[in-house]
């Protein structure tokens, strides 16, 4: 079951996480919210380390914990 999030509005959002290569080479994790489910791409959990942080706009977006 994929992570979702429903923001303020009442609208729900599903957590995504996508491999890219850097320009050096490097392959990195890229965590994006998305108002459809992508099977693909779904994640299950938030990753360690973050948490949901929900902008002005509504829009959900994972912030490093301090």
């Amino acid at each position: 079951m994929a992570y979702s999030f429903s923001n303020s509005k009442g609208k729900t959002y599903f957590l995504h996480c996508k491999k890219v290569a850097s320009s050096s080479g490097k392959t990195r994790d890229l965590y994006f919210f998305a108002g459809d489910l992508r099977p693909e791409f779904a994640v299950d959990a938030i990753p360690e380390g973050k948490q949901v942080v929900e902008m002005k706009s509504g829009l959900p977006v994972l912030k490093k914990i301090d």
